[in-house]
């Protein structure tokens, strides 16, 4: 069942994550997975959901089945995807027509030839019988009760090869009862100031209203969509985070954020702009691909300062170093601290963790040489923002903050005879004034360690039965002496609710992890709300 959406029908966002976006190499889709993402785009708001190709296989044809019973949409539309009929036969009698009005979708996408060299030699037609095609299969649907909405396919190379055929199948959609036509860049290797003259000229000689779908083949999808609006397009078509075939397609989140925040058209409901950094890394999750840090808007790094002159001016004015504020897409600042901290880049970052500094300028001038003194033997803050927390919380307190202490620990690699490993570790702690031995087995020498570690401390602190280690990256640092070069270690640690990372550095990885898994647990159990031991 489908809402009306609060919206008119002045400006349309259609999204093709589902067929279009899913053609991305290591992207497999499979019907929950489409129906998860179709839940997420529909949250976001847009118009138009393109679900796939139904008839053309087994799995589009489920989704649409199910998408009807299980979703309730309150936003989007479901678009089913198809062609124009057949050369030579009728769309009344075309098996794959019929599966669109099957589907049930109330919307229908039509790909169409524009380019007359494909015609000719992919569809083994005339141009006038294409013209045709694409008549009598946009006037069936129209009378069967369905909105229709017809893709030019590889329009742009068609119109540079012969502008008046290009025009006429325009020309024939639109005037067959086509809603909306929309101008296709297939091989992406438009530029903008080619697509908005393109654009403008086909509006101005057609009268159709159209629209504008982009590869991102030149790394201008985005642009070269927000040229075609300028040029007059109402309905632009794009994916999730950019996902598509080759380089991708243009990326549904920079066009939508642009379309509102610059432009001001109101193309989503009411406060679901907000919630674009969610839905763009929850259907990162769902297609299994690790969310771009440094995508526009959205990414972990869109907002994030390193510079210390950049921190100074933020400090006085966000707004400075910020073309909009983050909180609008659902994104928030975030102060990096590293060796080209200054003092604004400490302040700003402690009020950013709920630490006050007090104005000290002697604390701040402390912390921001024990951050270049760190950095310089290895250590990376801005990668590991619980560690930088505990060396400010040092610093502040005049002590380190203590869970526990490391009597000692050592890891044991044992090889056999047969071929197989064993990992042990033992560590040797005290907390709460106990004395603890613990000893596990791992499936490497820090996995162990991490185990052991877990089985001495959970007696006494219960809360670090939630944390797991969920992700572990070593790099070797450039050293002067060979294998005893310096080793950093990031860990990344979860309680269920939260992620932080912690950082280690030493001449060994072993020792270099186990910097960052103390670093970790101390970490967990601040969140966790625990009391330091005396």
């Amino acid at each position: 069942m489908t809402k009306t959406s609060e919206l008119d029908d002045s400006f349309h966002v259609f999204d093709t994550t589902l067929r279009d976006g899913a053609q991305r190499e290591g992207i497999n889709l499979t019907v929950a997975d489409k129906l998860a993402i179709a839940r997420h785009l529909d949250d976001f708001g847009v118009g138009f959901i393109e679900g796939g190709w139904p008839g053309a296989n087994p799995r589009d044809t489920e989704f649409f089945a199910r998408a009807q019973q299980e979703i309730d949409f309150r936003h989007a539309q479901l678009v089913a995807f198809g062609s124009t009929r057949r050369a030579g036969a009728t769309a009344a009698e075309d098996p794959q027509v019929k599966a669109l009005l099957g589907s049930g979708a109330q919307v229908i996408t039509l790909v169409a030839k524009s380019h007359d060299r494909h015609v000719e030699l992919a569809l083994r037609t005339t141009l006038d019988e294409n013209l045709a095609m694409v008549r009598d299969t946009v006037s069936f649907l129209k009378e069967q009760g369905r909105r229709v909405f017809v893709d030019c396919e590889h329009f742009f190379d068609g119109y540079r090869a012969n502008p008046e055929y290009a025009k006429s199948v325009v020309r024939t959609a639109s005037e067959a009862g086509a809603d909306v036509v929309i101008l296709c860049d297939t091989n992406g290797g438009m530029l903008p100031a080619q697509i908005q003259a393109v654009v403008s000229t086909v509006l101005a000689d057609t009268g159709a209203r159209l629209g504008i779908h982009t590869q991102d083949d030149t790394g201008c999808a985005v642009a070269n969509t927000l040229a075609a609006v300028d040029a007059g397009a109402t309905h632009v078509q794009c994916t999730a985070n950019g996902y598509g075939e080759r380089v991708g397609n243009a990326n549904l989140f920079p066009v939508v954020a642009a379309l509102e925040l610059k432009y001001g058209k109101k193309v989503l409901p009411e406060g679901r702009l907000r919630e674009m950094t969610r839905i763009s890394h929850a259907i990162a999750e769902v297609v299994n691909l690790t969310p771009s840090t440094h995508q526009p808007y959205v990414g972990l790094s869109a907002f994030a300062h390193k510079a210390g002159l950049h921190a100074s001016a933020i400090k006085v004015d966000p707004d400075l170093y910020q073309h909009i504020d983050p909180e609008l897409v659902g994104n928030t600042m975030r102060m990096l601290v590293s060796d080209m901290a200054g003092r604004a880049s400490i302040e700003l970052k402690g009020k950013e963790l709920g630490i006050d500094l007090g104005g000290d300028r002697e604390l701040v001038g402390r912390v921001v040489e024990r951050v270049k003194e760190r950095e310089l033997k290895g250590y990376t803050y801005e990668a590991a923002d619980a560690s930088f927390e505990l060396l400010l919380r040092t610093e502040v307190q005049g002590r380190p903050l203590r869970y526990f202490e490391v009597e000692s620990w050592r890891a044991i690699v044992e090889d056999r005879p047969d071929g197989s490993h064993a990992n042990e570790a033992t560590v040797k702690l005290w907390a709460k004034g106990e004395r603890i031995v613990a000893t596990a087995e791992g499936n490497g020498p820090v996995n162990a360690l991490d185990r052991a570690l877990r089985v001495g401390l959970e007696k006494i602190y219960p809360q670090l039965a939630k944390l797991e280690l969920v992700d572990y990256k070593v790099r070797i640092l450039e050293g002067k002496h060979g294998t005893n070069s310096t080793t950093r270690v990031l860990i990344s640690t979860s309680d269920g609710s939260g992620e932080w990372s912690t950082v280690g550095v030493a001449e060994n990885v072993i020792a270099a992890s186990w910097q960052a898994l103390e670093d970790a647990y101390t970490y967990g159990l601040l969140r966790a709300g625990v009391d330091p031991a005396e």
